[in-house]
C-alpha cells in the first residue's frame, strides 16, 4: 500500500464545541409490527467459519436493504427464496411484504451457504446473490410506482464459490449498458502457514450489453478484476461511472488478477521508507505543543515563512516549498504562540492549545514526516501503567492484584485497531492508489446512502463526534467532503457494549443505534426549545437541546436488519419487520 498522501478536511463551520449533551425524551415513538409469513433466512456460522473476519462479513451482515431511489421502501429475502418489498405511504395501514421475484421453488445449497444478498444498482435494476454462489442481474422496472412489477433477470452466472455483493453501479456509456458489481468472499489459503491461513478477497465484476441490431440486448462479463487482503473492508464501493475504486480497511488490499491473469504487484520499498529522516520533531503537554524544524544554515527571520491560524499552519523558507503544512489536530491560540530560530539551523515553534488536557494522536492531519519525542516524565508515567503488562516476570508488580498478561491468548478481536486502517481511491486503469488516507486514530461507525446519484457516504468517529463524508471521486484535489457531524455521537456509541448497527436519516435529522435484542437508540439534531431552559451551572439560557430516545421492540428474537429514512426506522427480525416513525416531516 502507497503511503498516505491524503487528509480529511474537516469543515470546523460543521462542529459545535459548546455542543453539551443528550437530553432523554420520553416522548413516544409510535411502533408498527408486520407479522412475515415466512421467517427470514438467517445463516448461522458454521464451526469453520471462526475467524473474526468471518464474524465482520456474514456473522453481522444487514438482511434489509433500504431501496435509496423510493422513499420508506425496503427489501430483504425469505427462506423460501423470495425477495419480499415493503413500501410504506401510510403507517396505520401496513400491508403485507409483496413477493418481487423468487430465486427458485427449492433453492439448491451448497456446503458453505452464506445469506442471500442483495444491491439496488439503479432505479430499474437490481444484483442478487443466493449464497451459493449464483449471481442475478434482474431488471426491476420503476419499483416505486405502487405495481410490484415481477423483476425480470437477464444476466445469471454461476460463480462456483458463495459470496455477498458489497456494492453495485450501473451507468451508460455510447449506448452500451454496464453493471458493475463487487463480491466478497473468504477464502482460505493453503500455502499460507501463519494465522488462521483466511483472506478476504474482493471481485469487481463488469458486465456490459452486447446486442446486433434489431436484437434484444445480451449481458456478459466484459471484465474480472481480483483484490486481496487481510481484513473485511468497512466500506468498498465503486464510482458511479465504473472509473476507481474506494476501499477502507484495516489491512490493506491489492490488485492481485485481471481477467485471470496475474497482476504484477510492486517491490516493497520498507526498507527505503526506514531510511527517510523526520523532517520535524514535536513534543506535547496538556497546554502546549512544541515543534522543532530542521532548516538551512545561517537562516534569519526574514527568510522564514510563517503563517497560523487557529486550525492551520504553514512553515517554510522564503522563495520555496511550505516545509510543513497542513489542518492541525485541534485548534490552538495563535496570539499566544511564538517561534524562534535556534542555532541558526532550526526553527522552534510554540503552539498554545485551545482546550487543555487532550492528547493529540498527530500535529498535521495525515502528515507522517514527523517524529512524536516522548518527555522524560511521559514515558515514566506510561511504563509505570503498564509494568504488570511488560514485565518479564510472572507478576511484575505484586502490589496491584492484576494477572500478568499471556500474549499466546490473546485473539484476533483482542488486538487494538492498527495505524495501517486507510481509506484509499483505487484507479480503474493502473490499478494503483491514487489517494491514500491514514485513518488509525478514527473509528469507522457505518455506511449510508445519502443521494443514490452519488457513492454511499461513511460515518468516521472524529475526536468524540461522528463525521459523515462523502466521496466526490470526480475532485481529486477535494476527494471527501465533510458534509454533517453528530455530535458526541463517537462518544455515546463507544460506550454501548451491546450495539449491533448503527445509521442515520438521509437528511442527517437523527442518527440511531440498536442493540443486539430489543433496544433502539435514537439521537436527534439540535433543536429550538418551546419553553425558556437555563443552565445554572453557566448561568445562560439553553436555545437548543439535542433530544435522545429509546425504543423497546415487543420480540425476543435477534435483530437482523436495520435501516433509516428521513422519516422511520425499519427493524427487522426473523419474524417482523417493524417500522418506527421518528419524524413527521
Amino acid at each position: 500500500m502507497a503511503a498516505s498522501n491524503y487528509s480529511l478536511k474537516v469543515n470546523r463551520d460543521l462542529l459545535d464545541p459548546k455542543f453539551e449533551s443528550y437530553r432523554l425524551s420520553l416522548d413516544p415513538i409510535p411502533t408498527y409490527n408486520v407479522e412475515l409469513d415466512a421467517a427470514v433466512e438467517e445463516v448461522k456460522l458454521k464451526d469453520t467459519q471462526y475467524t473474526l473476519e468471518h464474524m465482520r462479513a456474514f456473522g453481522m451482515y444487514n438482511y434489509l436493504h433500504l431501496d435509496p431511489w423510493y422513499e420508506d421502501s425496503v427489501l430483504f429475502v425469505d427462506c423460501k427464496g423470495r425477495v419480499l418489498n415493503l413500501t410504506v405511504t401510510l403507517d396505520s395501514a401496513l400491508g403485507k411484504p409483496k413477493e418481487v421475484y423468487r430465486i427458485s421453488e427449492e433453492p439448491g445449497r451448497c456446503e458453505d451457504h452464506l445469506c442471500s444478498s442483495l444491491s439496488l444498482t439503479s432505479s430499474t435494476w437490481a444484483a442478487l446473490s443466493d449464497g451459493s454462489g449464483h449471481l442475478y442481474l434482474l431488471r426491476t422496472g420503476k419499483r416505486g410506482d405502487g405495481s410490484h412489477v415481477k423483476w425480470e433477470p437477464l444476466f445469471v452466472e454461476d460463480t462456483g464459490e458463495p459470496f455477498t455483493i458489497l456494492h453495485s453501479v450501473s451507468h451508460v456509456q455510447a449506448g452500451v449498458h454496464t453493471v458493475e458489481v463487487l463480491l466478497l468472499r473468504i477464502q482460505k489459503d493453503s500455502q499460507e502457514a501463519t494465522g488462521s491461513g483466511y483472506y478476504v478477497s474482493l471481485e469487481w465484476i463488469t458486465v456490459s450489453s452486447t446486442a446486433a441490431h434489431g436484437q434484444e440486448k445480451k449481458y456478459e462479463v466484459t471484465k474480472r478484476r481480483l483484490l486481496r487482503g487481510k481484513s473485511v473492508p468497512h466500506y468498498a464501493a465503486v464510482e458511479p461511472q465504473g472509473k476507481g475504486l474506494m476501499v477502507a480497511s484495516e489491512k490493506p488490499f491489492v490488485f492481485t488478477h485481471v481477467d485471470g491473469r496475474p497482476v504484477e504487484l510492486p517491490e516493497p520499498q520498507v526498507m527505503e521508507a526506514e531510511k527517510i529522516e523526520p523532517i520535524y520533531f514535536w513534543q506535547q503537554t496538556a497546554e502546549d505543543i512544541t515543534v522543532c524544524l530542521r532548516m538551512p544554515k545561517g537562516l534569519t527571520k526574514e527568510e522564514v515563512q510563517f503563517r497560523l491560524s487557529s486550525d492551520d499552519v504553514s512553515i517554510g523558507v522564503r522563495g520555496f516549498p511550505p516545509l510543513l503544512e497542513g489542518q492541525l489536530f485541534a485548534s490552538v491560540d495563535p496570539e499566544a504562540s511564538a517561534w524562534v530560530i535556534k542555532n541558526e539551523k532550526s526553527l522552534e515553534v510554540i503552539l498554545q492549545k485551545r482546550s487543555e488536557g487532550p492528547m493529540w494522536p498527530e500535529l498535521v492531519m495525515g502528515d507522517r514526516r514527523g517524529e512524536f519525542v516522548m518527555s522524560d516524565e511521559q514515558a515514566a508515567l506510561i511504563h509505570e501503567r503498564l509494568t504488570h503488562l511488560t514485565s518479564e516476570d510472572m507478576n511484575g508488580n505484586p502490589d496491584r492484584d492484576k494477572p500478568p498478561c499471556n500474549s499466546q491468548e490473546l485473539e484476533d478481536c483482542d488486538g487494538y485497531p492498527e495505524d495501517s486502517f486507510t481509506l484509499a481511491h483505487f484507479d480503474e486503469i493502473s490499478l494503483k492508489p491514487t489517494q491514500v488516507v491514514n485513518l488509525g486514530g478514527h473509528q469507522y461507525l457505518f455506511t449510508v446512502d445519502v443521494d443514490p446519484s452519488e457513492m454511499p457516504c461513511l460515518c468516521i468517529r472524529h475526536d468524540v463526534d461522528a463525521l459523515v463524508w462523502q466521496p466526490r471521486p470526480s475532485q481529486p484535489g477535494d476527494m471527501w467532503e465533510h458534509i454533517a457531524t453528530f455530535n458526541a455521537l463517537g462518544y455515546v456509541q463507544a460506550s454501548k457494549r451491546d450495539k449491533k448497527f448503527a445509521t442515520c436519516a438521509p437528511d442527517f435529522s437523527y442518527a440511531s443505534l440498536c442493540e443486539c435484542f430489543r433496544r433502539t437508540f435514537i439521537y436527534r439534531q439540535p433543536s429550538p426549545v418551546e419553553t425558556v431552559l437555563f443552565n445554572r451551572k453557566q448561568g445562560r439560557q439553553v436555545g437548543q437541546v439535542a433530544k435522545q430516545q429509546v425504543a423497546s421492540l415487543d420480540s425476543d428474537k435477534a435483530i437482523l436488519g436495520f435501516r433509516a429514512t428521513n422519516e422511520r426506522l425499519f427493524i427487522l427480525t426473523s419474524t417482523n419487520l417493524f417500522v418506527l416513525k421518528v419524524n413527521n416531516n
